[in-house]
């Protein structure tokens, strides 16, 4: 069995996957990355927060032209989670007007991106149509 290992730091992993955000403690407001000091309040202090896994789509395009090696058509999304904008790709579902819409329902989805020569499981995560 492989090693699985999160595309990105704020990925999750095991038998409930989700994101984690780095959340200023004097304003509020929430990054994916680290950081030395909030964008918003120039604060330093930081607590890290799960990010809801569901969400809706605030708003998204649909990607038809990429770097080389990128299946293109792709829906690349911000997702409302619990008030916490997330990017990220909805997958899943055809990638056009009809089947993907502001407001949509979505959860969080994990895939593999691929293995390496040594057993490392590549994981990333994506939002898919949700009936919630």
């Amino acid at each position: 069995m492989s090693e699985q290992i999160p595309l990105v730091d704020y990925l999750v992993l095991g038998d409930n996957p989700h994101l984690v955000a780095q959340q200023c403690t004097n304003c509020g407001a929430t990054y994916f990355d680290r950081r030395n000091a909030c964008a918003g309040c120039f604060g330093t202090d930081f607590k890290q927060i799960d990010v809801a896994p569901d969400g809706t789509v605030s708003t998204f395009t649909i990607v038809a032209m990429a770097a080389p090696g990128i299946p293109v058509p792709f829906v690349s999304a911000v997702i409302d989670c619990d008030g916490i904008p997330v990017r990220g790709n909805v997958i899943n579902v055809e990638p056009d007007p009809d089947h993907v819409s502001l407001g949509m329902k979505v959860r969080l989805a994990t895939y593999s991106l691929g293995e390496d020569d040594h057993d490392k499981e590549a994981i990333g995560f994506g939002f898919e149509p949700s009936s919630n």
